[in-house]
């Protein structure tokens, strides 16, 4: 690892201003114009320029001019969020032979003009387009941090996404350990029989997953595993591993489906997965090193509480995931749907069973928490199986109970429509008016269900029912002990929490670790492949050189002012990022804060804790901090 903080500050600063209107949404808002008035006498600028899209070609290609033309050595862009567009204008800089960290980026957008207009908005933009002119002027010249690269990827999950993933940098030129908890591979996808709209055959698809990826010599697959440890950053992670016989009850019961059907390794077992490899006998830690780590924890689904449309109180109610199977698992056809001997004339499924709940109306779950988001394929999923019942079994009355039918995805629409051409019946209710079901005395039917149907101005409409399918929707996998373990960010609704949906879709904020699938949200299994896919890209991009080159926004000691307090070990909230190491000061032993660059995020609590004022963020000073206040003051 490699790191060149040069700390010296590149000569008499000349200072280029370019102010973006944005197309309007800056311009319309902050009279851009004046702005520039405003801020080219001030001390240290030398160009200012106005342009209708600073990021376009155009707009790089002028400050390019001006620095190959030697008018500036240092660059203020005054635009959108720095988020969208830094790395941009960092580029660009680059390209035209300047370091790439003489920049400074206001936000006159998103701070300015979304919020403010007229006079108010132009005299907010005045100050901070000169607090970010006062704070190049003490840009330091800064070098990326290098760090050796591990050409190896851990990919923790063996669903369809960590096959996938797996797969993609293995052919990438990735070695890749593949760790999966289950005796089986494949996922929650096994739980299936077919996917839509395709109509492919889950068995063809996991199969075809899995034997390329055990036959791959790149890819070591570790099942019955989990990771217990995790030590490192970016391209030297240390992944510890415990292989283990199988214990949970999912496990246990896929391996009786295994043995009921004689299955051996390199058979897919219905509802259970692809079986790899015999299952251990004895405990075994391993320990993996890698570049990148990846995600594809995947998801759960809803468990219903006691007593939710009936459930647990009838045993008529059962979750769509309870039908799939049965009907896989019964697939004779006959003009009645049959379960368990009793014959199924009359079907009710309920739809957004543990999505979009919300707080007052629906009962949280044992941590408190609700579902307050669509689980996306739950509507497509259940309206596939009204089709297939009406199909296979046309004297079943089939009903359908929905507060909105989202079908997301292209071919998926067309459900509904077949569902309606198929005479599937529906009614929709309001969040606060749900169906009740109840037990259908004196019927010969088991249940039935009252609706306040709004399809007719709020009529309440009863119906006769055989049989209650909840259609559950997805849930974050329980990977607590990971979350506290690497200190991964997660969302309110407990999915891991990606860095931007748009310019950083699969990135965690820990640098090298990566996302797919359905540990990050729900998705189909087509969005599920594209996200493993776009994880393998990063990661080749990551890893391709050898090393990686991360941003020099780190912790610098003053081993001078330093006297060794540990205050700022104690308040770093990433393990190992500062320690108090052993060193010599003037021939004496003693213990100095020490920064290791490739793990600290620059998030400078260290810097508060400080009673000594010995640290500093490379490219955030104290001394840049205060030129920024004096500016914005004097503005």
């Amino acid at each position: 690892m490699s790191f060149k903080p040069e700390n010296k500050e590149t000569g008499e600063a000349k200072v280029g201003v370019y102010i973006c209107h944005c197309g309007g949404n800056i311009s319309d808002h902050v009279d851009v114009d004046r702005l520039a008035e405003n801020v080219k006498d001030l001390p240290g600028v030398t160009v200012t320029h106005t342009n209708m899209f600073m990021c376009s070609d155009p707009g790089q290609e002028l400050i390019q001019e001006d620095i190959k033309n030697g008018k500036i050595n240092r660059v203020v862009v005054a635009s959108c969020a720095p988020s969208l567009h830094e790395l941009t204008f960092r580029g660009a800089i680059k390209r035209a032979a300047m370091n790439p960290y003489l920049y400074e980026h206001a936000n006159i957008r998103e701070q300015v003009s979304w919020v403010h207009d007229g006079e108010k908005a132009t005299a907010k933009a005045t100050g901070l387009v000169s607090a970010a002119i006062s704070k190049s002027k003490h840009l330091q010249a800064l070098e990326p941090i290098r760090v050796d690269a591990a050409n190896h990827a851990t990919v923790i999950g063996g669903g369809v996404a960590g096959l996938r993933a797996a797969l993609d940098l293995a052919r990438r030129g990735i070695d890749v350990a593949l760790v999966e908890k289950s005796p089986f591979l494949g996922g929650q996808t096994s739980n299936l029989n077919s996917l839509y709209p395709t109509g492919e055959k889950v068995a063809d698809l996991i199969k075809g997953l899995a034997q390329a990826a055990v036959k791959d010599p790149r890819i070591s697959v570790y099942t019955c595993a989990e990771v217990i440890k995790s030590e490192g950053y970016v391209g030297n992670f240390k992944v510890t591993v415990k292989v283990r016989p199988p214990q949970s009850p999912a496990d246990l019961a896929g391996l009786d489906l295994l043995a009921a059907q004689n299955a051996a390794p390199g058979d897919f077992v219905p509802f259970a997965g692809y079986f790899p490899a015999e299952v251990p006998q004895n405990p075994e830690e391993l320990s993996v090193e890698s570049g990148v780590i990846v995600f594809a924890t995947g998801f759960q689904t809803y468990q219903p509480h006691e007593g939710e449309y009936g459930f647990g109180l009838h045993p008529e109610v059962i979750t769509l995931p309870e039908l799939i199977r049965h009907m896989a698992e019964h697939p004779s056809h006959g003009t009645t749907l049959n379960i368990n001997g009793k014959k199924i004339n009359r079907v009710a499924l309920i739809h957004c069973v543990g999505s979009r709940l919300i707080p007052g109306i629906h009962e949280p779950d044992a941590d408190g928490m609700l579902n307050e988001y669509c689980s996306r394929t739950c509507c497509s999923a259940t309206l596939q199986t009204a089709c297939e019942i009406k199909e296979r079994y046309p004297d079943t009355h089939v009903f359908e109970y929905y507060r909105d039918i989202r079908t997301y995805g292209r071919g998926q629409e067309e459900y509904y429509e077949r569902a309606s051409e198929n005479n599937v019946i529906f009614f929709r209710f309001e969040v606060d008016s749900p169906p009740v079901v109840e037990a259908g005395e004196g019927s010969k039917h088991a249940l039935k269900i009252k609706v306040a149907d709004t399809l007719t101005f709020g009529e309440e409409i009863e119906a006769e029912i055989d049989l209650v399918v909840l259609a559950v929707g997805m849930e974050s996998n329980r990977i607590g002990d990971l979350v506290e373990m690497m200190k991964l960010p997660t969302g309110v609704d407990r999915f891991l929490q990606e860095v931007h949906p748009k310019l950083r879709p699969v990135e965690l904020a820990n640098t090298g670790i990566l996302l797919a699938g359905t540990c990050q949200a729900p998705m189909d299994i087509g969005e599920a492949c594209s996200a493993a896919q776009a994880a393998s890209v990063k990661a080749s991009s990551l890893l391709s050189r050898g090393y990686v080159e991360l941003d020099p926004f780190v912790a610098e000691v003053n081993l001078d002012r330093c006297s060794g307090s540990g205050k700022c070990v104690e308040a770093c909230p990433v393990d190992e990022a500062i320690v108090l190491a052993d060193m010599e000061i003037e021939g004496q032993p003693a213990k100095r804060a020490q920064v290791n660059p490739a793990l600290c995020t620059g998030c400078g609590i260290c810097v508060a804790v400080c009673p000594d004022n010995a640290v500093d963020i490379n490219g955030w000073t104290l001394r840049q901090y205060e030129e920024m206040v004096d500016a914005m003051v004097a503005a």
